[in-house]
């Protein structure tokens, strides 16, 4: 990331308050592409990790993971839904309009 990137700004609030990081100790990846997973976690973590207790619906986001409360509370705020009743599919790629669709309701909570 380099500071006449569009998004070097960005990349640096998101690294420094503890949304994101990057691929690696010295690598952010911003042509990577993101998982539903990691959308969810970025906004969970944007909104300061709030604690939501409760079952997950999901049989492919297992209690433990990396993931689980994010996926929770944004299953509990209506930010998302699984891809069907009983699977979140958190390694799925998330297109453009997947994160913004999930960008707007997570703002609509505020």
């Amino acid at each position: 990331v380099n500071e006449s990137d569009w998004y070097y700004s960005a990349v640096l609030w998101a690294v420094s308050d503890g949304v994101t990081n990057g691929i690696s100790d010295s690598v952010f990846g911003p042509n990577e592409n993101c998982t539903r997973a990691q959308i969810v976690t970025f906004l969970w973590r944007a909104a300061g990790e709030p604690i939501v207790n409760g079952a997950i619906p999901f049989a492919d986001v297992s209690e433990g993971s990396w993931y689980h409360s994010a996926v929770l509370w944004a299953v509990r705020n209506g930010i998302t839904n699984g891809v069907s009743e009983t699977t979140f599919d958190p390694n799925a790629i998330c297109t453009r309009a997947q994160a913004v669709t999930l960008i707007y309701r997570s703002l609509k909570q505020e």
